[in-house]
């Protein structure tokens, strides 16, 4: 147990992802392997290098939001609502019981409203600076869907926005469980949203050469540990956890489906994308997660990687874990989520994080999909292909970020004493 006083619990969960809207879908998918690649349908790829990502289907926003609220929501404020919305139902919280002051949004995105920017800015441009929408800037702006979760739910406790990146949700989260344990709130909604498969954002990774440029063979490019990815595959949605402090949660009744019992974060202080030699900030980020939780390395069962199917990402990782681990490192299992949603962004950390609770929850750890051809530098258990069954206790998720930025996340199964 840590340090810190107040134990935090997950008592909710809410996704939406390339593989599945709502948790249970998701986790359904996940554990048999679904690839949610395809060919990209929203705009027009005949210029892009990459013209493949993960997009979101069937999802349908007038389930959750009104028509006026839609037209006024950029993509990624729509999942962010839909998740919440998700998340509230599951957490079974009877707001009209809760002291809405001590309930608080913590809800981040690494680069916010990029279709609404996208489509103001032609506007702009083909008809002058009058035609900009009086909505633009609260449609585009990062924080805009923390805010528009506290004013659905009228949650009044602490209400900001994170964004670092691939590593923003997992900041989030750190951030929402320290605010329970020092006691400024008891519930706390928290994760993150993302929607840049657009024009933009395809090109501009493109630009940095991070993609997979795999278009013939979309089921296949992202491809974590491989030794044949080359490079990530972009996705889109969001995911909301339900963190509360343990007494409330148990006075309420409420379903506790693991305890985040430790955080680590850290930077890596050495470059604008490229990971410190030898996953040096990882190993940091790990080291400190699990000493957080008052826990030893080999107390630690599974990883849900970062895993982004990024050459240099893969190998850092895999080195980051070796070093921490030693020869525990071994008897691991490790896998990427990524490699049947792609890579999120700020909203990876969230769903990745709901994922490991599944896994917890479930006795069941979902697979790697695509490795085919081990790559020497990467020779952990990254759990190929297919599900396993196996009871863990004892979780780490990792995510990090375009900046040197690192979190990791510790979840264990809960246990009264």
């Amino acid at each position: 147990m840590n340090n810190h006083g107040r134990r935090v619990v997950i008592t909710g969960m809410g996704a939406v992802t390339p593989i599945g809207i709502g948790v249970e879908e998701f986790w359904n998918s996940a554990l048999a392997g679904k690839n949610g690649a395809g060919n990209i349908t929203s705009f027009d790829t005949a210029q892009h290098d990459t013209r493949i990502a993960c997009e979101i289907k069937n999802f349908d926003p007038l389930k959750f939001l009104e028509r006026k609220q839609v037209n006024r929501m950029d993509p990624f404020t729509q999942y962010a609502m839909a998740a919440a919305e998700m998340a509230y139902q599951h957490s079974g919280l009877n707001l009209e019981k809760e002291n809405r002051e001590r309930i608080g949004v913590i809800f981040g995105s690494g680069i916010g409203g990029m279709w609404t920017w996208h489509k103001q800015m032609y506007e702009m441009y083909k008809n002058g600076p009058s035609r900009i929408s009086p909505f633009f800037v609260p449609m585009m702006i990062a924080d805009i869907a923390a805010g528009y979760i506290s004013m659905r739910y009228s949650f009044k406790g602490p209400n900001y926005a994170t964004t670092s990146a691939c590593a923003t949700s997992s900041h989030s989260i750190a951030d929402a469980f320290m605010l329970i344990q020092r006691g400024d709130a008891d519930v706390m909604f928290t994760g993150g949203a993302e929607a840049a498969i657009t024009p933009m954002g395809i090109g501009g990774f493109n630009a940095m050469k991070a993609m997979s440029t795999r278009n013939d063979e979309p089921l296949k490019a992202s491809r974590p540990f491989d030794a044949q990815r080359d490079g990530f595959v972009m996705g889109e949605g969001g995911g909301v956890l339900v963190l509360e402090e343990l007494q409330h949660a148990m006075d309420r009744g409420a379903v506790i489906y693991a305890e985040l019992a430790g955080i680590g974060l850290t930077a890596d202080a050495h470059h604008i994308t490229a990971p410190a030699p030898g996953g040096e900030g990882a190993v940091r980020s790990m080291r400190l997660c699990i000493k957080d939780a008052g826990l030893q390395p080999s107390d630690v069962e599974y990883i849900n990687a970062h895993g982004t199917s990024t050459p240099y990402n893969d190998k850092s990782e895999t080195e980051a874990i070796k070093t921490l681990f030693g020869d525990h490192a071994r008897k691991l299992f490790v896998s990427s989520t990524k490699s049947m949603i792609g890579h999120l962004l700020g909203a990876a950390g969230a769903v990745e994080a709901i994922i490991t609770v599944l896994s917890i929850q479930h006795s069941m750890l979902t697979p790697t999909i695509n490795y085919e051809h081990p790559d020497p530098e990467c020779d952990l258990n990254y759990i190929p292909n297919v599900k396993i069954n196996k009871s863990i206790s004892v979780a780490i998720s990792n995510t990090f970020g375009f900046g040197g930025h690192n979190a990791s996340l510790l979840f264990k199964k809960f246990l009264l004493n």
